[in-house]
């Protein structure tokens, strides 16, 4: 006895939601160094991070990541 399988295409699209916020880090780049902001909620934070990790240790170069959620929704 055989089965048939019928998949069906169906589009969705992906957006951004807001209701999920976004993160904000820093990341120090300097070789050896492996110190980070950690996650923020305020842009502003993650940045200080940075300004102060510079003044401490001369380090000048930083990865930034901002992450946001997005949402799949079906398309009608």
């Amino acid at each position: 006895m055989s089965t048939r399988t019928v998949y069906r295409h169906v589009a969705h699209t992906i957006r951004h939601a807001p209701e999920g916020g976004i993160t904000y880090e820093a990341f120090c780049v300097t070789a050896g160094c492996d110190a980070e902001s950690g996650p923020h909620d305020e842009q502003v934070a993650a940045q200080d991070w940075a300004l102060r990790h510079t003044g401490r240790t001369g380090h000048d170069l930083f990865r930034r990541v901002f992450t946001h959620h997005a949402k799949a929704t079906r398309a009608e």
